[in-house]
């Protein structure tokens, strides 16, 4: 609307003036009008809406929605009533903005619905109430205006449209200072106090909303469950920010952006929302978990990730199955997701593709074309299988052996899963052992495989010490690696393992717990 009130001030004031009078309306007679959610506007309609309550009851009774004053007014307030009156009156109406500001726009208001107050009392639904009020403004007049009738809008109206009475913008702005002058600027900041809050938590709500919608068709968690996660989630992220003296306002949030976008956290973030929410946060190294998960979530390489990505992490590693039936594919989908943890891509290599592939990279606009390849590629990954991930190295492999040893710590089943996951690492050496011979029979294996399976039934110390005592013979070894069917085929051999993967989490008491716990860990 700033385009259709900016031509009107160039015809009555030279540029920089005109420029200037733009200024004290956006920045200080109509704040927060011209920013991408209008929130000065939707809270000055909350404002009108109050008004009409207290000095038109009759209407409000009589009209059983009170949102179609805020559609039928919007333009009003955006464009001072240029947009809808004819020019030659609608600059009066300007005039009196710049004298009374905000408050000769209200009455004006006012004053308009009173005088058509018969005809929308007998109209029967929103258009027809809309078109009375369209034939009105057709009719209003400017007998002072110094442009000739023949060329102003109000007096050149259709045989049809002149039929109805010509009411002249002077008389009705007198109108409105006669019946609605008693309305001070203090009743109207304090109403702007109260409807403020509300506005902005109704545009809070509706993000929520939007966003639970997309989320809940590809995350398996129930919309209650989404509900309180995206709570937790945001909290973090306005205490993150409270909290922190050095950053006073909330960075990462841009309205403008698709619902998802708005809000996204940080790797700092992450962390603490998942030593909260993980069945994993006991382990030695937590941190480094969720290092590896934030890594592993940030596919653009903008240490950002928004809470779809957030809420899928989650998902995968606290939702219950209660269909027996479906056990494996359950762990089949967590130990798929903790493997990535161990082989995703490193960092610099990952930046460098985010380079090439990030429609916003370097841009001050969104290119559609690219967010449109973007979402391709994503939905192209779904469809994704485990034949696709990387073969696990010699490190990742170690890693990942220590990984799971570090998880296990403190569990009931300790000793039995220590044993399992002893008998997976040898079983796994093994045959690749047999692979490599196969394959090349002069290479030898005897290094690495032999103190494996020389325990003859290996402990968690004998595996973890020998696989971290000698690297430099992994070294001079050509690298070991391992497909994931097989770690997955022998990790899935052992009942202690499954088990283990297939606990089933009270995701409720959980949610609950953070939400305790969210507050309280910031004010020890």
């Amino acid at each position: 609307a700033m385009n259709i009130l900016t031509s009107v001030l160039l015809l009555y004031a030279k540029e920089e003036e005109a420029f200037w009078l733009l200024v004290a309306v956006c920045e200080r007679m109509l704040p927060d009008y011209f920013n991408r959610r209008i929130i000065g506007a939707l809270v000055d309609q909350a404002v009108f809406e109050e008004l009409i309550r207290d000095h038109l009851p009759q209407l409000t009774e009589h009209m059983t929605d009170m949102t179609f004053f805020s559609s039928v007014s919007l333009s009003w307030f955006l464009t001072l009533f240029i947009s809808v009156l004819p020019i030659e009156s609608a600059v009066n109406v300007v005039d009196c903005f710049f004298y009374d500001g905000i408050k000769a726009i209200l009455q004006l208001g006012l004053a308009i619905l009173d005088y058509n107050l018969d005809k929308l009392l007998a109209c029967k639904d929103d258009a027809e109430a809309v078109t009375a009020l369209n034939r009105f403004f057709d009719n209003v007049t400017n007998k002072d205006s110094p442009l000739p009738s023949s060329v102003q809008q109000g007096s050149n109206v259709s045989d049809e449209k002149s039929s109805h009475i010509r009411v002249d913008i002077t008389d009705l702005i007198r109108e409105s200072n006669e019946k609605y002058g008693n309305i001070r600027y203090e009743d109207i900041y304090s109403m702007r106090c109260r409807n403020r809050l509300y506005v902005i938590q109704t545009l809070e709500e509706t993000t929520k909303q939007n966003v639970l919608r997309v989320v809940s068709q590809d995350v398996k968690l129930s919309l209650h469950e989404l509900d309180e996660l995206y709570v937790i989630f945001k909290r973090e992220l306005f205490f993150s920010y409270y909290w922190c003296l050095s950053s006073p306002v909330l960075k990462h949030h841009d309205p403008s952006l698709p619902y998802l976008e708005q809000y996204q956290i940080d790797c700092q973030q992450f962390r603490v929302l998942y030593h909260l929410l993980s069945p994993w946060a006991h382990s030695a190294n937590r941190d480094s978990l969720a290092l590896w998960t934030f890594r592993l979530l940030d596919e653009n390489s903008d240490c950002l990730i928004n809470f779809k990505e957030f809420s899928s992490a989650i998902a995968y590693t606290e939702v219950k199955y209660k269909d027996p039936s479906k056990g494996d594919e359950l762990s089949k989908e967590e130990l798929l997701y903790f493997s990535q943890l161990h082989v995703s891509k490193p960092a610099k290599e990952k930046e460098a593709e985010s380079a090439k592939n990030s429609p916003e990279k370097g841009k001050e606009k969104v290119d559609i074309q690219a967010y449109l390849s973007q979402w391709q590629d994503e939905l192209l990954k779904k469809e994704e299988n485990i034949k696709d991930l990387p073969r696990m190295n010699q490190s990742q492999f170690i890693q990942f052996s220590k990984t799971l040893y570090n998880l296990f710590h403190g569990d009931p089943e300790e000793e039995s899963l220590y044993q399992a996951i002893a008998v997976v690492t040898s079983l796994l050496l093994r045959m690749e052992e047999v692979g490599r011979k196969l394959h090349n029979p002069a290479s030898s294996t005897k290094g690495l495989s032999g103190a494996v399976c020389a325990s003859g039934g290996p402990s968690e110390g004998q595996t973890e010490s020998h696989l971290e005592k000698d690297p430099s013979s992994l070294r001079e070894e050509p690298q070991w690696s391992f497909a994931f069917e097989q770690i997955l085929a022998s990790l899935l051999n052992e009942p202690a393992l499954v088990k283990f993967f297939e606990k089933s989490i009270d995701l409720k008491a959980k949610l609950e717990n953070a939400k305790t716990s969210q507050l309280s860990s910031r004010t020890r």
